[in-house]
């Protein structure tokens, strides 16, 4: 390993001559050049601050920082210099209401496009919240902020394949009109696509449907489909090799990850990665255990899953999508209780769990915090109607939870979830799936016309 003297702002650190050149487009060059500064080991950095080094070299060993906003500028100025990758997308993975116009404004100014464009989305979602500061800006940047579509929220129901004659206008994939407080259809899923047991996640502004059954005896689902919600058109795609119903499915940076599920009433423990851009499926670790269904969600750009063992053990894992390895995280022992959905917000976990003797009515919800490793209960108890807080979802600091009768939405605070307000309820029966998308305007125009055939084949 070849060390390195860097001397910035005075500071003198030492470090990794080839992680740095791993990592930084300059440093790359700097030791490729030919120059006499490419077979020194000492150099010195001008016109960069120290602590955006020393933040660089945390994030470039592994390390996932908090930032300040001070620590923010000084960060994003390096990586915007120094050409890190990694260095910005840790702060795309910090992005949260606090910081999200600090981020905004500083890649504007040191040109971070993925970074710019990334704290534009957020800003956008929470833009009422934020109306006051967003006008503040220059106007070129409250342009590029209007621009951007809004995410809205997303629900269909569970259902298994159906024929093309058989009317089934319940197999509608719906958004949620904020301002009018109604539902209004995106169209039929596609007739042989199944969203009862399937996996169901979204990725860049598509959904993507893997498994499910069909019939009594859950018979699994050998076709894959994905709505593109850009262009308002379903397709299909290859499914795993391992053919499953009641698979969990998370996306995360152009894969999909498939864990777990049932095939013939039988529980796999097998994980398979789909890369949308090779269009191949591959399997990858396996879990500890074979389990139907494992909850699992992602937080600082980080992939996380929650298995159970015997004597009421709810463990989570970190899924390492590089290394191909899961990663024991924490566990928590609660009685009679087991982990059943779990949702990122910042760096917490939150877990939703059964009641007191096995009660699915009444939910817990315990939160782990991966900065400080520590677990704590949240106070009281949460009605969870149908299911509801099962198939919660964040944007911005709300959660949005939704049943039959309502949806209700909560405000993400310290380690509490308060009632915000009360939307209209989605009326369709049996479990749903929900998540967000950004609508433009053709695709919820498009989606009008067509629902006057809801069974015009969008493939």
């Amino acid at each position: 390993m070849a060390k390195l003297s860097v001397t910035v702002e005075e500071t003198l650190f030492t470090t990794d001559k080839d992680l740095l050149m791993e990592h930084s487009e300059y440093f790359r060059a700097l030791f490729q050049s030919g120059m006499r500064e490419s077979t020194q080991d000492e150099i010195q950095l001008r016109n960069l601050g120290a602590m955006g080094f020393l933040i660089t070299l945390r994030v470039l060993e592994g390390e996932r920082p908090l930032l300040s906003c001070e620590e923010i500028l000084q960060a994003v100025e390096c990586a915007s210099f120094l050409q890190v990758e990694l260095l910005t997308k840790h702060l795309v993975n910090l992005i949260d209401s606090d910081n999200c116009l600090v981020m905004f404004q500083a890649a504007a100014t040191y040109g971070l496009l993925d970074l710019f464009h990334a704290a534009a989305l957020y800003i956008r979602d929470i833009y009422d919240m934020l109306e006051e500061d967003i006008h503040c800006l220059p106007p070129d940047l409250v342009q590029y902020i209007d621009s951007i579509t809004p995410s809205s929220f997303v629900a269909v129901g569970a259902h298994t394949p159906t024929i093309e004659f058989l009317e089934d206008a319940s197999r509608a994939m719906c958004f949620l009109d904020e301002e009018k407080n109604q539902w209004q259809s995106l169209g039929c899923i596609p007739d042989e696509a199944s969203t009862f047991l399937a996996g169901v996640t979204t990725m860049n502004n598509k959904v993507f449907i893997v498994g499910g059954a069909r019939g009594a005896n859950k018979q699994v689902v050998e076709k894959s489909f994905c709505y593109d919600g850009d262009q308002h058109s379903w397709s299909e795609f290859a499914s795993p090799h391992q053919l499953r119903y009641e698979v969990t499915l998370v996306g995360h940076e152009g894969h999909l990850y498939a864990f777990g599920g049932e095939y013939e009433r039988v529980p796999v423990a097998s994980v398979e990665k789909y890369s949308l851009t090779s269009k191949v499926w591959t399997f990858g670790k396996e879990l500890p255990q074979a389990v139907a269904g494992p909850p699992a969600t992602k937080a600082m750009g980080r992939v996380f899953i929650c298995l159970w063992k015997p004597q009421e053990t709810t463990i989570i894992y970190e899924y390492d999508t590089c290394q191909d390895e899961l990663i024991p995280i924490s566990s928590i022992r609660r009685m009679q209780s087991y982990g059943h959905c779990m949702v990122g917000h910042r760096d917490d976990l939150y877990i939703m769990r059964n009641g007191p003797s096995d009660d699915f009515l009444r939910c817990a919800i315990e939160n782990y915090n991966l900065s400080t490793q520590q677990w704590t209960t949240l106070s009281g108890q949460y009605v969870n109607s149908k299911g509801a807080l099962f198939t919660a979802v964040i944007r911005g600091d709300t959660v949005f939870t939704l049943n039959r009768v309502m949806t209700l939405l909560y405000r993400v605070d310290t380690h509490t979830w308060k009632p915000l307000k009360e939307k209209t309820g989605f009326n369709k029966g049996g479990s749903l799936h929900t998540f967000f998308l950004r609508l433009p305007t053709k695709t919820k125009l498009m989606a009008s016309k067509l629902y006057k055939n809801p069974h015009q084949s969008f493939l």
